[in-house]
C-alpha cells in the first residue's frame, strides 16, 4: 500500500491501514483540512465546493467521503458526478464558488486515486497553502459542524455541456472551418471520462465522423493510461487502418492530450502545445510560457511571431503564476498541457482539440504535414537513483558549480543551456532520485548529453 501526501494533494493506493494507503480514514481528515484552509481564507463559515471525479473503480466509495465530509463541516456542495479536471475547474468559476475537489490519480493505474486541489478561482492551490493543507491534517486542526449547521448537497450533471459551450464560444474555434474540412477522428479515452466529454464536443465543432476507442466510464483501464507512444499502438493501427485523419488520446482526468497523425505516427505529446501556440500566436500576439523541461520548439514558434517566451519550474500551478506575469496568451506543459487563459488557467484537452481542429482546418495540411512544419527536437529522458543518505541538495549545487560558466537556472532543480542543447535536473519529492532530461535536435546527442551528466554526478558521489 501506498500513500503519498504532497503539497499537490494527497495520492495512494486503495486500501489498507489508516495513514498506510488511501483509506477512507485519510480522505476525510484531508477533506475536512481544505475545507477548513477555505474557510480561513475567505473568511466564510458557509463556503460552497464543487466536486468531480473520474471514472476508476475506487470514485463512488471516494465520493460519498468526500461529499459526506465537506457538509459535516458546514460546506454546501455541488456534485459534478463523472467529469474532467478542466471542467471542474471551470465549474467552480461557472457556480462562484469557493474551491473545489478533484477526486483523480490523472495517468496512474486503476488501483490509484487522489485529490486535487482547487481555490476559487479554479485553479490549484500554491505549494505553501497546501503545506498549510497538510499541516492541519496531521495536527487534526479541524471542527465538524453542529446540526443546524451541516451543509447542503445537489448533484449539477451539466457541467460538461456547459464546458463545451464556453468552447464553442470561444472567437479562435471555428466550427465552420472544421465542418468544411470534414475530417474523421479516431479517439482513446481510456474508458474514462474523456468518454462523455470527447464525442459530443467532436460532435459540436462538426467532426464528420468519430471512431471510439474505449470510451465507456467504467474505470477498467484497457492499457497504461498515460498517454505515451509505447501505450498507443492501438489508436495508431485504428488511425491506419481506418484511414482517419488523426487520433486523440486523453488520460483519464482528460487534461492531457497526446495526437497521432494521418499516417499512424505519434505527432508528439511536446507538440501538442507548440502546434495550439502556433496557431493562437497567428491571431493573437502576445507571450508564451512552459515549463523547463518542455521543448525549445515552443520557444522557437514564439520568436517566429516577435513575441517572449518564458519558462516555470515544473508544476502546473508555476506554469499559471508565469503566465500570469508575463501576460501570456498561451502557456502548458510538454506532456500534453494546453493552458489557454482565454478560457482559463488550467491544463485542458477540449480547448486544446478545438484550438487544434482549427488550426489544422485553417492550414489545409494534413496532420503529419503540419506535423513536418515545426522543428525536431528529441529529448532524452533518465534518472539516477542514489544513497538514501546522500545529500542530493549538495549533489544538485556541486552540478550547478561545475556549469557555472553556462549560468544555469537553479528555480528548479538545475537548468544548463547550451548551445543547442539543455539538461534538467530535477530531484524527486519522494525518492532518493534526480531525473535528468536532455533535449537536442539530434537523439544521439541528446542521449550522449543525458549520459555525461550521469557521469558527472556519479564522479560527484565518489568524489
Amino acid at each position: 500500500m501506498t500513500l503519498i501526501k504532497s503539497i499537490s494533494g494527497i495520492r495512494g493506493t486503495i486500501g489498507g491501514k489508516p495513514g498506510e494507503g488511501l483509506s477512507p480514514l485519510d480522505v476525510l481528515k484531508f477533506t475536512a483540512s481544505f475545507a477548513t484552509f477555505i474557510k480561513n481564507s475567505t473568511g466564510k463559515q458557509r463556503i460552497k465546493m464543487i466536486v468531480g471525479r473520474d471514472a476508476r473503480v475506487s470514485g463512488e466509495m471516494v465520493n460519498h467521503v468526500v461529499c459526506g465530509t465537506l457538509m459535516g463541516m458546514g460546506a454546501d456542495v455541488v456534485d459534478g458526478g463523472l467529469s474532467t479536471t478542466p471542467t471542474i475547474e471551470m465549474a467552480v468559476i461557472e457556480e462562484k464558488a469557493d474551491g473545489g475537489i478533484i477526486l483523480t490519480a490523472s495517468h496512474n493505474p486503476e488501483q490509484w486515486n487522489a485529490l486535487k486541489l482547487l481555490n476559487g478561482r479554479g485553479e490549484f492551490i500554491s505549494a505553501k497553502e497546501g503545506a498549510s493543507v497538510l499541516k492541519m491534517a496531521d495536527e487534526e486542526s479541524f471542527d465538524f459542524s453542529t446540526i443546524k449547521e451541516l451543509g447542503n448537497y445537489r448533484q449539477n450533471d451539466g457541467f460538461i455541456d456547459m464546458h463545451i459551450q464556453k468552447i464553442l464560444e470561444l472567437p479562435l474555434v471555428d466550427v465552420k472551418a472544421i465542418k468544411k474540412a470534414s475530417f474523421s477522428v479516431a479517439i482513446d479515452c481510456v474508458n474514462s471520462t474523456g468518454g462523455i466529454a470527447l464525442p459530443p464536443l467532436l460532435k459540436a465543432l462538426g467532426v464528420k465522423k468519430t471512431h471510439e476507442l474505449y470510451c465507456e466510464p467504467n474505470g477498467k483501464f484497457p492499457h497504461n493510461p498515460e498517454p505515451l507512444p509505447e501505450n498507443l499502438s492501438e489508436i495508431s493501427q485504428l488511425v491506419q487502418k481506418s484511414n482517419v485523419d488523426m487520433g486523440f488520446v486523453v488520460d483519464p482526468d482528460v487534461d492531457r492530450l497526446a495526437i497521432v497523425t494521418d499516417e499512424g505516427e505519434m505527432f508528439g505529446e511536446e507538440y501538442t502545445l507548440v502546434a495550439v501556440a502556433d496557431y493562437v500566436l497567428q491571431n493573437d500576439k502576445g507571450n508564451t510560457v512552459s515549463n523547463m523541461s518542455s521543448t525549445r520548439a515552443l520557444r522557437d514558434v514564439t520568436n517566429k511571431y516577435g513575441a517572449s517566451y518564458s519558462a516555470s519550474a515544473v508544476g502546473e500551478v508555476n506554469v499559471v503564476v508565469k503566465m500570469k506575469e508575463t501576460n501570456a496568451v498561451i502557456g502548458g506543459e510538454g506532456n500534453g498541457g494546453v493552458i489557454y487563459p482565454a478560457l482559463h488557467y488550467g491544463r485542458d484537452s477540449l480547448v486544446g482539440i478545438a484550438l487544434f481542429l482549427t488550426h489544422l482546418a485553417k492550414s489545409g495540411n494534413t496532420c503529419s504535414a503540419l506535423r513536418a512544419t515545426y522543428p525536431d527536437y528529441f529529448i532524452s529522458k533518465n534518472k539516477i537513483e542514489l544513497s538514501p543518505e546522500m545529500d542530493v541538495d549538495d549533489i544538485l549545487k556541486k552540478m550547478a558549480e561545475k556549469y557555472k560558466a553556462h549560468k544555469p537556472n537553479t528555480i528548479d532543480g538545475v537548468k544548463i543551456d547550451f548551445e543547442n542543447e539543455w539538461v534538467h535536473l530535477r530531484k524527486s519529492n519522494t525518492e532518493p532520485i534526480i531525473r535528468i532530461y536532455a533535449e537536442s535536435n539530434s537523439e544521439t546527442t541528446a542521449e550522449h548529453l543525458a549520459q555525461k551528466i550521469i557521469e558527472d554526478i556519479r564522479d560527484i558521489v565518489r568524489g
